[in-house]
């Protein structure tokens, strides 16, 4: 097989290879460097500003949040564990539903994948807020200015060229960040309980729970939680690229999320027991800084504190970031073997095995997300439910993956039969909880993947996709067959936009809690055993021939 075969369409209308372009990725990474690239992806701008977003939805009870976030993420990690260890493929999280589903559902959560590039937008934007300190007028107190626009566009521009070249010098990079990154939140918990510790912090100003129990799931959306808790699976896409996929990948995801959880509790709680009593008259939803720890400890007197805080704005976001554009570049390269979008950007760079081409496109992704956002928490609230979506479509590819006859990942993490549909339910149930405000816009802008599918299906669309390895998914299958197996997905999504309409997470309360979370998880179970079912039945039909 040669660089130049391409598919049935002919070179003038294929593009090249899969596998030969998967074979140009360097398989140079390890354990170090998959841990470093899942806790820098982690631990970015969540940590500056959750804390407080969190505190004012749920108060004290965001600590039980927090640990909520770890569960959900120790479930979903089970299931792409198990996808990343047994098959390892670059931006894995995009091929494995295509595989399972079909590319109905492969279209819809690649869309969604390619939307959630602007989580990167969140933290290049998460820096120029703390850089508002030196540079007032690039941040208006709700969103970029035209500077600051400007700014992080720069900003954008340089950690894609910083992404240019080996993933082995992206990695070593990477790892000095995420020493910084560690050192520097440890450092903040200790100085600021030590200067400005209150007791009484968690029964005080309305109790541990002012605002209801409710609002500790609000908190995981809303608050931000889920998004800075979110970035565990940052390996996963890096799996084609790991030389032990098999031994490196599950230490390196599971270390990743209990340092972050751990990290996240204690900066909660110092948080909680530092704020000035002055500033809690009106509750912790009172409370309120553009730059939470470095005002903070701007109020304590802790100058040298924040002086490292605001260096700090800069370095923690920006390794997420740099992180979050080479996952992003893995995602978009995926997306063009799946032939979602032009097979163009699946090139990869033959002397450093780098998708140069899909790191090109996203930069124009992150910088239009700036445009119409440009606040951290208004771009993780939508984004959030972006990457839910993946993680439930990867619990069913599981699933499906075990019930093929002679599969690839019958058995390797135990207790996967239970595990993985109520991985799906946990993550239904957080995109829910998240609230109609968020939903009404994320849950539409993924069914618009429905208009790009069925655009790739008009006549004569897409010709290479009928050569039986041109995506890897076999030769394409007629309309009808492809929308009975998604189908699936788009009933979810619809059935979840109108229960968030009808339930109680900002929307209309005319169904009241808990059977508005009840009624989600019912949903959840029938959908996840009817996907389970159409992706098995997909695997096991016979395949059309390839059109010459």
């Amino acid at each position: 097989m040669t660089e130049r075969q391409v598919s049935a369409g002919g070179e003038g209308a294929g593009a090249p290879d899969v596998q030969v372009q998967e074979r140009r990725l360097r398989r140079d990474l390890g354990f170090w460097g998959l841990t470093g690239i899942g806790f820098s992806n982690i631990v970015g701008s969540g940590w500056l500003f959750a804390a407080m977003y969190a505190a004012q939805t749920a108060g004290p009870a965001a600590l039980l949040s927090w640990v909520g976030a770890g569960v959900l993420c120790a479930l979903v990690a089970l299931v792409m564990i198990e996808l990343g260890a047994t098959r390892p493929e670059g931006g894995g999280t995009v091929r494995w539903p295509l595989f399972a589903s079909g590319r109905l559902v492969g279209t819809l959560i690649g869309w969604s994948t390619l939307l959630s590039v602007g989580g990167t937008a969140a933290e290049i934007s998460a820096i120029m807020q703390y850089a508002a300190h030196y540079l007032p007028g690039i941040y208006n107190g709700h969103t970029l200015t035209l500077s600051g626009l400007a700014l992080a566009t720069g900003l954008s521009v340089l950690l894609t060229v910083l992404n240019w070249f080996a993933v082995r010098m992206f990695a070593k990079l990477n790892n000095l960040v995420s020493v910084f990154k560690i050192v520097v939140p440890v450092v903040t918990v200790i100085a600021l309980i030590a200067s400005g510790w209150h007791s009484g912090r968690l029964t005080d100003h309305g109790g541990f729970a002012p605002y209801g129990y409710v609002a500790c799931l609000t908190a995981l959306a809303g608050g931000g939680i889920v998004y800075s808790v979110n970035g565990f699976q940052a390996p996963l896409d890096f799996s084609g690229e790991t030389r032990n996929p098999r031994r490196t990948i599950p230490g390196a995801v599971l270390s990743g999320i209990g340092l972050a959880v751990l990290m996240y509790l204690a900066l909660q709680l110092a948080f909680l027991f530092t704020v000035p009593e002055n500033l809690l008259g009106h509750g912790w939803q009172g409370v309120s800084f553009d730059s939470p720890f470095g005002q903070l400890a701007l109020i304590l007197n802790l100058h040298w504190l924040s002086s490292l805080l605001y260096a700090d704005a800069v370095v923690s976001p920006g390794g997420s970031a740099y992180v979050g554009v080479a996952i992003d570049a893995r995602h978009t390269y995926a997306l063009a073997k799946n032939g979602t979008i032009p097979r163009y950007f699946m090139k990869v760079n033959q002397r450093f095995g780098i998708p140069r081409r899909a790191l090109a496109i996203n930069l124009v992704v992150i910088v239009v997300f700036l445009l119409p956002f440009g606040g951290w928490q208004d771009i993780v609230s939508v984004m959030g439910d972006m990457y839910l979506l993946i993680y439930a479509a990867s619990a069913v590819a599981v699933a499906v993956f075990r019930a093929e006859p002679g599969g690839r990942t019958a058995g390797w993490v135990p207790g996967l039969s239970w595990i993985a549909p109520v991985s799906f339910v946990v993550s239904s149930e957080f995109v829910y909880w998240s609230g109609w405000q968020d939903l009404r816009l994320a849950l539409p802008l993924v069914l618009g993947g429905l208009l790009i599918f069925l655009a790739m299906r008009r006549p004569g669309a897409r010709a290479d996709l009928d050569a039986p390895e041109a995506d890897g998914a076999g030769p394409r299958r007629p309309l009808g067959a492809e929308l009975r197996t998604g189908a699936w997905l788009v009933v979810y999504l619809v059935a979840l936009t109108l229960l968030s309409w009808l339930g109680t997470f900002e929307g209309s309360g005319r169904l009241p809690a808990p059977y508005d979370s009840l009624t989600v998880a019912a949903l959840a179970v029938a959908v996840f055993f009817w996907a389970v079912r159409s992706g098995v039945r997909h695997l096991q039909a016979p395949r059309p021939a390839a059109t010459a």
